[in-house]
């Protein structure tokens, strides 16, 4: 990384967690786009129900003393990592994930009406990237040793969501991009497979 022109070596395992605001909440202030992309995942938080945030405002009230452990050391990170690297994709479900990559660009020869209609920006490869590795993680975690059509279709959201960039006709009909991704993957589920 490089700091005031200056660059450092980082250790390995080096990733990245951040917290967004709703764009509507004071204080938050967009990424550009090439910034976003580099984030694998966007997930969205629901906000706490009642008997949650009485249980995080007694928390930060007090004296916190205990420590939680790690759950692993980085090098058994990654050590899971390079195992998630081995598990297999079927040559059917790369082309899926790349093919849904690919619908969410509007002048694309896989864009579908949704895409055409409401995305401005469609997703970078480093979204089917993300796809693939995520799903070799998803799929290690169902105890299985190979990714599947359902793997790539559950992570669409986290992975695509914000990568894609809606036009002024999705804002006007308040078209999210979980809505676009929702009909970009009802539209390909015959065509891609």
């Amino acid at each position: 990384v490089t700091v005031m022109g200056e660059s450092r070596k980082l250790n390995e395992p080096f990733f990245v967690l951040a917290t967004q605001n709703p764009i509507e909440q004071d204080g938050t202030y967009p990424l550009p786009e090439a910034q976003m992309d580099r984030f694998m995942f966007k997930l969205v938080v629901p906000n706490p129900s009642l008997n949650e945030l009485m249980e995080i405002v007694d928390m930060t009230q007090k004296t916190m003393e205990e420590v939680a452990d790690a759950a692993c050391t980085g090098e058994e990170l990654l050590e899971m990592r390079a195992t998630a690297n081995q598990i297999p994709v079927a040559t059917e479900v790369m082309r899926y994930a790349m093919y849904l990559t690919s619908a969410t660009h509007p002048d694309s020869e896989c864009a579908t009406e949704t895409a055409k209609k409401y995305i401005r920006v469609g997703a970078s490869p480093r979204a089917g990237q993300a796809l693939i590795s995520a799903a070799k993680v998803k799929a290690l975690i169902k105890g299985r040793f190979n990714v599947a059509y359902n793997d790539i279709n559950e992570l669409a959201y986290p992975v695509l969501r914000h990568r894609i960039k809606m036009n002024f006709e999705a804002i006007a009909e308040r078209v999210t991009p979980d809505n676009a991704i929702e009909k970009i993957l009802e539209e390909i589920a015959k065509t891609a497979k």
